[in-house]
C-alpha cells in the first residue's frame, strides 16, 4: 500500500514507533522536538487571504468526502508542515491529507502541528494564495513540496503578481510539477475552480472547490440556505394542495 493511503492503524503503528527508540535517542529526539516553533503568532497576509483559506476549509469539512476514506482527512489552514527535525516548518495557506484521524487534543508538541513522521505521509494537497511576490509560490516553495511527495499543488494568484495564469494547478509527477488543465484532482475525486461571488461580506474572484460536473461544494452558510429554499419550496407545493405545513410539524 502507498504511504498516500496509510490507513488509520498504520499511522498509529509509525507514531508508536518512535516511543520504541532506545531512552538516550528517544530523549533527543524530544529535545529537538521541543526546539521547533509551532506557533509564532505572525498574522495572514490579509483579509481576502484569510477569508478564501476559511472558504476553502469551510466547503471541505461541509460538503466533501473521500470516496474511499469518506470524512476521515484533514483540512486546516496556515499549519506548519515539518519534514525534518532540523528545519523550520513551511506553512501552506491550506493542507489536506487524507485517510487519517487528526489528533483530539493539542497538547503536545508533536499534536500542533502537521509532522511528516507521525502522520506517515505528507498531505496529499496543499494551497498557497499568493498575495506578494516574497512567497516564491511557483520557485523554493514548489521544489520543496514536490519534494516532500505533494501530489497536488494549487497556486491562487488573484492579483497575478506571478505572471498571467492566475490559477496554477500542478500535479506531482516523475517529470516535476505538471500542469493539470482540467483543474480536475481525480486522486481526491476533488475538482477547482474560480467563483465569483460574495463570502464574509466581501465581493471577489474566489478559488472553490467543485464536483465533476463543476458545480461548486457549498459552505456551511450556503447548504444551510438551500435547505431553507427546499423547505420553502416544499411548502408552497403543501399549500397548493390545500395541506397547511404548519399543521404537519405537529
Amino acid at each position: 500500500m502507498s504511504a498516500q493511503t496509510l490507513p488509520a492503524a498504520q499511522t498509529e503503528e509509525r507514531t508508536s514507533s518512535v516511543q520504541q527508540l532506545s531512552p538516550e535517542v528517544l530523549a533527543e529526539y524530544y529535545r529537538a522536538l521541543e526546539a521547533l516553533v509551532t506557533e509564532d503568532d505572525e498574522p495572514v497576509d490579509n483579509l481576502f487571504s484569510e477569508r478564501q483559506q476559511r472558504l476553502l476549509a469551510d466547503a471541505l469539512e461541509t460538503s466533501w468526502s473521500h470516496p474511499r476514506f469518506g470524512k476521515r482527512f484533514l483540512a486546516a489552514v496556515n499549519v506548519g508542515v515539518f519534514y525534518a527535525l532540523d528545519q523550520p516548518a513551511v506553512v501552506p495557506d491550506l493542507l489536506l491529507s487524507i485517510g487519517i484521524e487528526p489528533h483530539r487534543s493539542a497538547v503536545k508538541k508533536e499534536e500542533k502541528s502537521y509532522f511528516i513522521w507521525v502522520y506517515g505521509k505528507p498531505p496529499e494537497l496543499v494551497v498557497e494564495i499568493v498575495s506578494n511576490t516574497r512567497g516564491n509560490e511557483l520557485g523554493q516553495k514548489a521544489d520543496l513540496y514536490g519534494w516532500m511527495r505533494v501530489r497536488y499543488y494549487v497556486v491562487y494568484d488573484p492579483q497575478r503578481l506571478l505572471g498571467a495564469e492566475g490559477l496554477h494547478v500542478l500535479e506531482n509527477t516523475l517529470m516535476g510539477w505538471q500542469p493539470m488543465p482540467g483543474r480536475w484532482l481525480q486522486g481526491l475525486n476533488l475538482g477547482v475552480t474560480l467563483w465569483q461571488g460574495v463570502y464574509g461580506g466581501m465581493e471577489a474572484t474566489w478559488l472553490r472547490w467543485c464536483d465533476a460536473a463543476g458545480r461548486v461544494l457549498p459552505t456551511g452558510q450556503e447548504r444551510a440556505e438551500l435547505e431553507r429554499q427546499r423547505a420553502e419550496r416544499l411548502a408552497a407545493k403543501l399549500r397548493a394542495l390545500g395541506v397547511n405545513p404548519d399543521d404537519l410539524a405537529d
